[in-house]
C-alpha cells in the first residue's frame, strides 16, 4: 500500500517551526504559585521529549501555558482557535496536533492558540477537571488580549483531537467556571463561540452509544460544531454521531463527516485515505459559519 508524504516527520516540523508569519508568543495561564488544583510544593514545569512520529511529545505539565500563533497581516481574519493536543489525558502530542494545527490555521488568517493544558490525568476525580480550568483560562485570556493579539473576542473557538477533542466539548458545555476567579481576565466567558472537534473521545455510553456523556450534554448554548471521524476508528465515531444529533435536534449549525476508514491520530499529516482531506472541509466550515459571520457572544 502506497501512502502519500508530502514531507518527512522531520521535513514537515522544520517546515511549520519556520512558516509563521511571526515569532510566537508564550504565555502562563497562571500566575506563579497559583495554579488551582497544583499539588503544595509540586514543581512548575513542562516536560517534553521527541518522538520520532509525533514530534515533541509532552509527558508532564505542571505549568500551564498557551503559545500565540499569528497569521501574515494581510490575511487575518481576526478569529482564534485554542488547540487542545489529544495524548489521552496522559501526554500532548503537541507537534502533531498541535503546532501543525496552528500553522494550517494560519494559512486560513486564524490565530492559532496552542494549549498546554495538565497531563497526566489526575490520579483522583475527573480526568478533565484540572484540563477544564485550563482551557476556560486560555479561552479568557485569549479575549483579555483581543485588542493586543488583534483578535475579535467573539470569534473565539476550541479546536481538540482525541482527548483533546473531549476537552473541547467539555469546555463548550460547561455551565460553571472550574476555578475561582484570579484577575480581570475571569470576568469574561469561558465558553467557545465555535468548536471543531476531530476524532473527539470519551463522548458517549458505552452502554448506550446515542446517549452523551454528562460533561459533554449540550443545550441551548453550545456553541456550533464540526466533528470528523472514522469508522474504523478503535474510539467508537458514534460518540461524534451523538454529539452532533444533539445538536441538530437544537437547532445549532453542525457538520459531521464520518470516513470509512483512517484509524485514529492522524491530525493532518497526509495519508492514502480520504479522511486526509479534512482540514479542507473544516476550512469550509469556518469561512461558511465563523470567518463570513458575525458571531454573538455566549
Amino acid at each position: 500500500m502506497t501512502h502519500l508524504k508530502l514531507f518527512s516527520t522531520l521535513a514537515l516540523l522544520t517546515f511549520v517551526s519556520t512558516s509563521f508569519a511571526a515569532e510566537p508568543v508564550a504565555v502562563d495561564l497562571w500566575p506563579e504559585g497559583k495554579v488551582p488544583g497544583l499539588a503544595a510544593g509540586e514543581k512548575e514545569e513542562i516536560v517534553d521529549e521527541m518522538d520520532d512520529r509525533i514530534g515533541n511529545r509532552v509527558t508532564k505539565v505542571t505549568k500551564p501555558k498557551i503559545t500565540v500563533y499569528k497569521p501574515a497581516a494581510d490575511i487575518d481574519t481576526g478569529a482564534a482557535v485554542v488547540i487542545c493536543p489529544g495524548g489521552g489525558y496522559h501526554i500532548l502530542a503537541y507537534d502533531l496536533e498541535g503546532v501543525e494545527v496552528a500553522q494550517w490555521l494560519n494559512q486560513i488568517g486564524v490565530t492559532g492558540v496552542v494549549l498546554h493544558y495538565r497531563v497526566p490525568r489526575a490520579k483522583e476525580g475527573e480526568v478533565y477537571a484540572n484540563p477544564l480550568s485550563d482551557a476556560q483560562r486560555a479561552i479568557r485570556l485569549t479575549r483579555a488580549n483581543a485588542e493586543a493579539w488583534k483578535i475579535d473576542p467573539q470569534k473565539v473557538g476550541i479546536l481538540g483531537f482525541s482527548a483533546g477533542g473531549n476537552l473541547a466539548a467539555v469546555t463548550s458545555n460547561a455551565e460553571y467556571s472550574a476555578y475561582s476567579p484570579i484577575d480581570d481576565a475571569d470576568k469574561l466567558s469561558a465558553r467557545p463561540d465555535f468548536s471543531v472537534l476531530i476524532y473527539p473521545a470519551y463522548l458517549n455510553n458505552k452502554d448506550a452509544d446515542t446517549e452523551l456523556m454528562p460533561e459533554v450534554a449540550v443545550d441551548e448554548n453550545t456553541p456550533p460544531a464540526f466533528l470528523v471521524h472514522t469508522s474504523d476508528d478503535r474510539i467508537s465515531s458514534t460518540g461524534s454521531a451523538a454529539y452532533y444529533l444533539g445538536l441538530k435536534r437544537l437547532n445549532i449549525p453542525a457538520e459531521l463527516h464520518i470516513f470509512t476508514s483512517g484509524g485514529h491520530g492522524y491530525g493532518l499529516r497526509p495519508t492514502e485515505k480520504p479522511v486526509t482531506y479534512w482540514p479542507d472541509l473544516a476550512t469550509d466550515w469556518l469561512k461558511k459559519e465563523v470567518l463570513s459571520a458575525q458571531q454573538t457572544a455566549k
